[in-house]
Formats: structure tokens, C-alpha cells, sequence
């Protein structure tokens, strides 16, 4: 998009590009997103950019009524395997705050000056000026949804000082923090969702409540659907229309619940942490996990004029290709699940909680699921010193998990955000045991690689045998490309029963 294009895109308040660009007043001095209900201002007087922390960077300050640092992140960055791309992602799962420019630049295998130009170059601010932004949007959510005390505020969010987190709150929002706090606790008199803001909402009992907007449509029913068929007991809990799961976090477990919120444009999200410094991290992987940030017209538009998929594509719109919140886990279970159904991986996962998981502290369950959240799933370290005859597989399956985890554990395969995919892929290849179709599995949820293809799935042949196209197999998917991941999403859903609608009020396994 040009600016002009941009222009005009605010001046109809398209909710789709939020995110994606932000708009900034020079007579004002405040930056919107395309959404925001304000009067749109004259051409001359708007600047475009493409990140908040870029306009944050320029002097402008954040709109009251808007709240443009809660809008859903860029697709963007999800699509792009570039070193930008890569950047954004880590950054996003608060590398930069935990490790810093080097560990950054470490993790990309580049130098920090390098990262720093490619983003400057490419967002308009570098690696520091993009994590400000971070902690500053983490400490308003600590700010307005707990009563922790301003200094734990501040260093739990990453910054470096109380003087610091006043300065950079002040400059950011034009409000101090306790005024955010004063004003969160008036509109949350009325339940949270009544919240002006549409961001967050107070919790009790040590637990975080947000909401995690997403560009409609989406079709979560079929997200949580798809998580609950394969939830692996003591880690995950589902229904219809909530799902639970344990966390394995930089700082310590955690719980996520999520829900549903019908008719909304936000999925309400509940954290339990053992450290609050764990917040943007574990918000970024459940937005990775539902795919959040994805822009589902776009990819619509493009597969719906497909001869195969077409009809699927036009009859849901809003499908998404399913994530992960942690890559390890994924991976392993993928391995797991080689040549063996839904129903049967889901158990191998049970057996090997029960073996090695790590158990959850009492006191990090989270409302129905306290009880029935027991294990954070095994770290590939710790999968990695099993013998392979305790594993209840076939002997070259349990060697193929153990030689994964092995590779996890000593740094030769990543599965981070901002990990190579392409180099994932051909890395994972070279595992004994591991084939086109896992890598290509792991491709499509440990790395939310849109166009990534697991060759030979047995679903996919099933739905395209059902469609009259079973001799398209070989050709539809590179017709498909960039987006051979939401295909594949939308074919196996095509073989799923209709979700019914959820008439209970807890979690079930």
C-alpha cells in the first residue's frame, strides 16, 4: 500500500488494517488506528507507519479513545521468512527483553548493527525502540488488570527502573500509571465487558483477564474443536467453546485459559503466571496458537477462486491454520503421531506425561481447570535421556523421538519464532525417522509457516477424494501457495463433524 492508499483506507474506518499501519496527526500529536471512530483528519496533516513503536519513536503519543496498541498484530509478520520477519516474531515473544539486542541478533545469526538497519530500514525503529513499545503495552495490562504495586509493575514488564517505567508511560499514553489504574477500576464497576478499551478486564486470585483482538471472521468453534480432539489429559482441557492448557514459560509454568466470546471481535483470555515477566510471551504464543494475526480476506480472496478448494474456501472464510505454543512440544508430538490416528497420539502424549512431565504447582491451577491441569508437557532434555524401551511405540519411532529431542536439546534444530523454516525443514529431514510429512507438520504449527505442506497426509487425500479431485493431489497444492497451510486447514475440516454448540460451563479432557 501507498499512503494514499492508507488515507483512504482510514477514511472508511476499515478495522482490517489495524495493525497493519498506523496513523499519526502532526496537529495533534497523537498516532490512531485505521479504525479509530475520531474524525479523520486532512491528508496533509496524517503520517503513516507501519509500527506503533515507530510513531512512539517520532513523538507521537498513543489516542485515548482507540487504544491503537491493542489492535491485532501485522500479518506481515507472520508471512515474511526474512530477517525482518524473523526479528519481529522473536521480538514479539520478548526476546529482547529477556536477552537483549545481542541475544536477538544472536538467535538471527546476524550482528546487532545488522538487525538494527534491516528494521530501521524496514519498520521505521530498531530492536530496543520495538521492545519499548512491548513493555510499555505490558505494564498498561499490569497496571489496569492487578493491584501489584507499581514498582513490581515495572520490573516484571522489563523495564530497567520505576523512573524509567513513569517517564516512558507518561510519554506513551499521556497518563500517568495510577491514573490508568484509577480509570480501568471506574470502567471495570460496571464488568469487564463493558471495558472502554476492549483490551483488558481485572481477575482475581493472582490471575490476568485480556482480550486478544483478531480480524473477523474466524471460525473458532472449529479451532477449539480441533485443539480438544487431540488434548493430551493433564496438559490441556477442552470444550466446545474454552480451552486450558499449562505453559512452559522463559521464567516459570503457567496457565491459559481461553474462551470464546461470542459475537465479539476478541477471543477473553485468563493467565495464571508464576512470574509476570512471563506476560508477553505467553500472550504471544496464545495469539500464535489461534493464529490471531492472521488476515483472513486476504487469504480467502486468494483460494476461493481455486477449481478445488474454491467451494470450502467461499462456505468459511474465516478458517484458520492452527498453531502452537510451544514449537518442542509440537514437534515431538508430531513424531508421536507418525502413521497413527488422532485418538492413538493423543494417548502416546498421555503416556509420556505420566512418565516424565513435569508437574504443575498447586497453586497455578486456574478456575474449573485447578485439578485437571496437572503436568507441564516434558522438555526435550529430559525426553532426551529416556531409553528408547520405555517409550510404548515401536522401537524406530521411539528413536526418531529421542534423536528429535536430542537435536532440540543441544541447538542443532530451533523451533523459536524466529527460526529459518526453511533450514528447519531441511534440518529436520536429516533426523532418522522423521519424513516429508512430519516436517512439514511441524512446518505448519510449531513455526506458523503459512504455506508449509505435509506431502502425503491421508486427510488431505480423503477430502480431495470426496471432492471429485483426488487426481488434483499432486498439483493443487502449488496452486495454493503462499497460503498451502489454510488449504490444508480447510480440507481436513472439511472431514469434521459440525461443532455443536457448548452448553457447559466447565472444561472437560
Amino acid at each position: 500500500m501507498d499512503d494514499d492508499q492508507r488515507y483512504q483506507a482510514a477514511t472508511s474506518k476499515d478495522a482490517r488494517f489495524d495493525g497493519v499501519f498506523f496513523t499519526a496527526v502532526r496537529t495533534t500529536g497523537i498516532y490512531c488506528r485505521p479504525s479509530c471512530p475520531a474524525l479523520t483528519p486532512k491528508r496533509t496533516n496524517v503520517v503513516f507507519y507501519r509500527t506503533a513503536a515507530a510513531a512512539q519513536q517520532a513523538g507521537f503519543r498513543a489516542c485515548k479513545r482507540c487504544r491503537p496498541d491493542a489492535s491485532p498484530g501485522s500479518p506481515e509478520w507472520n508471512v515474511r521468512s526474512d530477517v525482518a520477519g524473523r526479528a519481529m516474531r522473536l521480538i514479539a515473544d520478548g526476546v529482547v527483553d529477556r536477552s537483549g539486542v545481542g541475544g536477538l541478533a544472536a538467535s538471527l545469526g546476524y550482528s546487532p548493527r545488522q538487525v538494527t538497519r534491516v528494521l530501521t530500514t524496514e519498520v521505521g525503529a530498531g530492536p530496543l525502540a520495538l521492545a519499548r513499545a512491548q513493555r510499555a503495552r505490558a505494564a498498561r495490562i499490569l497496571v489496569e488488570t492487578t493491584a501489584l504495586a507499581m514498582g513490581d509493575i515495572a520490573f516484571a514488564a522489563g523495564f530497567s527502573s520505576i523512573r524509567q517505567f513513569n517517564a516512558t508511560m507518561l510519554e506513551v499514553y499521556d497518563t500517568a500509571p495510577r491514573a490508568l489504574r484509577d480509570r480501568a477500576a471506574a470502567v471495570r464497576s460496571n464488568g469487564p465487558a463493558d471495558l472502554a478499551d476492549g483490551t483488558a478486564g481485572g481477575a482475581a486470585g493472582g490471575e490476568l483477564r485480556l482480550r486478544l483482538p483478531f480480524r473477523p471472521p474466524i471460525d473458532l468453534p472449529r479451532v477449539f474443536g480441533f485443539l480438544a480432539a487431540r488434548a493430551v489429559r493433564g496438559v490441556e482441557a477442552a470444550t466446545a467453546s474454552c480451552y486450558q492448557r499449562t505453559l512452559r514459560l522463559p521464567h516459570g509454568p503457567g496457565v491459559a485459559r481461553l474462551r470464546i466470546a461470542a459475537g465479539e471481535s476478541w477471543v477473553d483470555c485468563t493467565l495464571t503466571l508464576a512470574d509476570l515477566r512471563d506476560v508477553t510471551a505467553a500472550v504471544q504464543r496464545c495469539r500464535r496458537l489461534l493464529d490471531l494475526d492472521a488476515d483472513p480476506v486476504t487469504i480467502s480472496e486468494f483460494l476461493a477462486g481455486d477449481p478445488v478448494i474454491g467451494g470450502l474456501v467461499r462456505g468459511c472464510p474465516g478458517r484458520r491454520s492452527v498453531g502452537a505454543v510451544d514449537g518442542d512440544e509440537v514437534a515431538i508430538r508430531a513424531v508421536l503421531g507418525q502413521q497413527v490416528s488422532v485418538a492413538a497420539a493423543r494417548r502416546l502424549g498421555e503416556r509420556l506425561v505420566e512418565l516424565c512431565g513435569t508437574p504443575l504447582p498447586q497453586d497455578a491451577g486456574a478456575g474449573p481447570a485447578r485439578g485437571v491441569l496437572t503436568h507441564v508437557f516434558p522438555d526435550p532434555a529430559t525426553i532426551a535421556g529416556l531409553d528408547p524401551a520405555m517409550l510404548p511405540m515401536p522401537r524406530s519411532r521411539a528413536r526418531a523421538v529421542l534423536a528429535l529431542a536430542g537435536a532440540l536439546t543441544g541447538g542443532g534444530i530451533s523451533l523459536d519464532p524466529g527460526a529459518d523454516r526453511e533450514a528447519v525443514g531441511d534440518r529436520l529431514l536429516a533426523v532418522p525417522g522423521i519424513g516429508p510429512w512430519t516436517a512439514g507438520y511441524i512446518g505448519m504449527r510449531a513455526l506458523s509457516d503459512p504455506d508449509a505442506y505435509p506431502p502425503g497426509d491421508a486427510g488431505v487425500l480423503q477430502a480431495l477424494r470426496r471432492l471429485g479431485a483426488a487426481a488434483a493431489a499432486g498439483a493443487a497444492p502449488a496452486l495454493w501457495r503462499p497460503w498451502r497451510a489454510y488449504a490444508v486447514h480447510q480440507l481436513w475440516a472439511s472431514l469434521e463433524p459440525p461443532a455443536e454448540p457448548d452448553t457447559t460451563e466447565g472444561v472437560t479432557t
